[in-house]
């Protein structure tokens, strides 16, 4: 049993960065695997990144790789995710979500997720 709890969205401009960020409370969060994902209005939800227990291991979506970071901190029961030059299609609401296991891209292998965070980006 673990609770996600996102922040960081907001509004930037094409080009722009941003840091989201996951705080987790409840289990040991070591004990599991993390995933981004994004959802964008009268769209399904779309695979971002994800994470392995340890944060050796990251994969991203090809959308996304080369501007966006996946990292983790466990000490802080934390995971971040750095988005760097920001394009419009990046326009969405951002949900952390996490599974015991193994990475997963698909999101109906998760079983926690946070509220998610609004993100925007203008042209």
């Amino acid at each position: 049993q673990v609770q996600l709890v996102e922040s960081g969205g907001g509004l930037v401009q094409a080009g722009g960065s941003l840091r989201l960020s996951c705080a987790a409370s409840g289990d040991t969060f070591n004990s599991y695997a993390v995933g981004w994902f994004r959802q964008a209005p009268g769209k399904e939800r779309e695979f971002v990144a994800t994470i392995n227990w340890s944060g050796s291991s990251t994969y991203y979506a090809d959308s996304v790789k080369g501007r966006f970071t996946f990292s983790r901190d466990n000490a802080k029961n934390t995971v971040y995710l750095q988005m760097n030059s920001l394009k419009p299609e990046d326009t969405a609401i951002y949900y952390c979500a996490a599974r015991r296991g193994a990475s997963n891209v698909d999101p109906t292998q998760y079983k926690y997720w946070g509220q998610g965070t609004q993100v925007t980006v203008s042209s």
